[in-house]
């Protein structure tokens, strides 16, 4: 099963552009509101979540901070139409953000930075699989010295 891209915007339109221009690239989930994009999360394995940051409830950063305790490992790209230097810092502090791209997206540039993002999430889930392989073995090895003793 191909690991999921998750685009969550309050503008359909935004949203209907970004899965035409992805959907051939990736598995591509969007949602119109952070409750909606919390649903696919729990219900798909997504490896890049992008957000936009102006939506009504939750900003994309509140979204963000939200899930990180839940969903340490997706990678986070902020999207948003307004370049705010305190949203920006907001982002990285507190959303733990990879990117933050200004609207409107170029999709060659997107795609790079989607790419990047998912290769960085596999490399930490291999990342993970190799230390808990790496610990069972150590585990086991244990066992076998204090059966020798």
């Amino acid at each position: 099963m191909a690991i999921g891209v998750l685009y969550i915007d309050d503008e359909i339109n935004n949203l209907n552009s970004f899965k035409a221009a992805f959907r051939r690239d990736f598995e591509v989930f969007t949602a119109i509101s952070a409750k909606e994009g919390r649903k696919i999360l729990d219900s798909q394995e997504i490896g890049v979540i992008i957000t936009d940051q102006r939506m009504p409830g939750m900003t994309g950063i509140e979204f963000l901070e939200s899930i990180l305790p839940i969903y340490p490992d997706t990678i986070r790209i902020l999207l948003t139409g307004f370049s705010d230097i305190n949203a920006v810092m907001d982002a990285i502090n507190r959303g733990q953000v990879y990117k933050y791209l200004v609207k409107p997206w170029q999709n060659d540039e997107l795609k790079m930075y989607i790419e990047n993002a998912l290769e960085i999430y596999y490399l930490r889930k291999e990342n993970k699989d190799l230390a808990h392989k790496l610990q069972i073995a150590y585990a086991e090895l244990d066992a076998i010295g204090k059966s020798r003793i």
